[in-house]
């Protein structure tokens, strides 16, 4: 599932090469999954002979705003991407959403359709963008908000409280386990149980962790790494979770991997004590 740095990577991918065009044509298959609730004749009327104007990400999702008061949302669900293909090119079995730009095709590709196409027209951004919580980065997230809501939260497993969107927007599953590790804390303990000192390297850990994964993965300023997790250093416990007889990047102890708050968890047993 992408998080919030393969959500910047994607929106690269179109902006980069696209900001500025004109649409001169938008391919859809209209029965596909990704289109539950929205309608797939109203955005191929209102995004063909419009100009791609920009686009942001939040959280795991990214808006795409064009010229008419149009606003695409594209949120990618497991197995969705975004790519930028030469004029000309023919959209395969999966290419469910195609713009025809003049020396660019955007594709959204996704074989599972999980992900979802949302679509607004009005000169004002929607609410499902605008309501989407405070960036991991921003001034708002802070401390004492952070407190409050894991003392709201107090019989729930820490790892589980750090997927809750509406306080931890863009966190997913090796994300909450990377800042989990990098805090030294057991994804098992209960929110409640979270000392002061121990609540402050969280929330320190989830603003570091969120900086290093846009820089890393999505790269800085108008740089696109040419592969998704090509640059992510052997420090990160990121490289070490997936496999079996995976290794702490610290301690250099075996990890250890199990269902924590319904998702696999991966945690050095050696540095983070229950």
């Amino acid at each position: 599932m992408p998080e919030l740095a393969e959500a910047e990577f994607f929106r690269k991918r179109w902006d980069l090469v696209a900001r500025g065009a004109l649409i001169t044509n938008v391919l859809t298959h209209d029965r596909a999954g990704i289109f539950r609730g929205t309608d797939p004749r109203v955005v191929r009327q209102h995004l063909t002979q419009a100009r791609f104007l920009g686009s942001q990400a939040a959280a795991k999702q990214m808006i795409f705003r064009f010229s008419g008061d149009s606003w695409l949302g594209i949120h990618l669900g497991m197995s969705g991407e975004l790519r930028a293909e030469p004029p000309g090119y023919v959209p395969q079995k999966h290419d469910h959403l195609v713009l025809v730009a003049p020396h660019h095709t955007l594709v959204f590709s996704d074989p599972r359709m999980f992900g979802r196409v949302l679509f607004h027209h009005d000169p004002v951004a929607p609410a499902w963008w605008t309501d989407i919580a405070p960036a991991l980065t921003s001034p708002a997230f802070t401390l004492e908000v952070v407190t409050l809501f894991l003392r709201r939260r107090a019989r729930a497993p820490i790892k589980a409280v750090l997927l809750m969107q509406e306080r931890f927007p863009g966190i997913g599953n090796w994300m909450a386990d990377e800042i989990l590790w990098r805090a030294a804390i057991h994804p098992k303990r209960l929110a409640g149980s979270l000392t002061p000192a121990e609540i402050r390297a969280l929330w320190r850990e989830c603003r570091r962790v969120a900086r290093l994964a846009l820089d890393t993965i999505a790269g800085k300023g108008d740089y696109l790494p040419p592969d998704l997790n090509a640059h992510i250093p052997q420090t990160w416990l990121f490289l070490h979770r997936w496999a079996d007889g995976g290794r702490c990047p610290k301690t250099k102890k075996p990890l250890r991997r199990e269902e924590v708050g319904g998702r696999t968890t991966c945690w050095s047993p050696a540095r983070q004590k229950l």
